[in-house]
């Protein structure tokens, strides 16, 4: 009898495997995105990721480059003040090359929710622009926070 509870026991340990590397998992991807979220730019890396409060932050005076990537029916519905649409699905990064952006100054990028704006930060990047700033949430997180629009 004593035989026979050590499998049960092993199977018991063996179920909470798959729990375990989960945990590990999402504790990795949330530490890593702290780091490149908080040390990504003051290490040179060309691709950080922001905060929508500080890009409303650095975007007071008017002065940033911020790209919308959204389509051009959703940017209609509303965006940030001073953003320029350069739909992903256009090429973002050919747009800003051709619109003769400089590659060696910061480029804030924005979408709906964060996804899209990766891609076109990605490509931003790798295009040779060497500060690009990709904000997390998108307008979902801007809203969210009671950040104002411009129609």
């Amino acid at each position: 009898m004593a035989n026979a509870s050590k499998p049960a026991k092993n199977a018991r340990s063996n179920s909470r495997l798959p729990v375990l590397i989960g945990i590990l998992g999402a504790t990795t991807a949330i530490v890593a995105t702290l780091l490149v979220t908080t040390f990504g730019q003051a290490s040179g890396e060309p691709l950080t990721t922001i905060s929508v409060q500080q890009l409303h932050n650095d975007n007071t005076n008017g002065d940033i480059v911020l790209l919308d990537v959204r389509e051009p029916w959703e940017y209609e519905q509303g965006h940030v003040e001073n953003a320029v649409l350069m739909p992903l699905i256009y090429g973002t990064a050919q747009l800003a090359t051709e619109a003769g952006l400089d590659k060696n100054e910061p480029v804030y990028v924005f979408c709906r929710s964060g996804n899209r704006s990766m891609q076109a930060s990605r490509a931003l990047v790798n295009a040779g622009f060497t500060d690009v700033r990709n904000v997390d949430g998108g307008i979902i997180a801007w809203t969210e926070a009671g950040l104002p629009l411009v129609d």
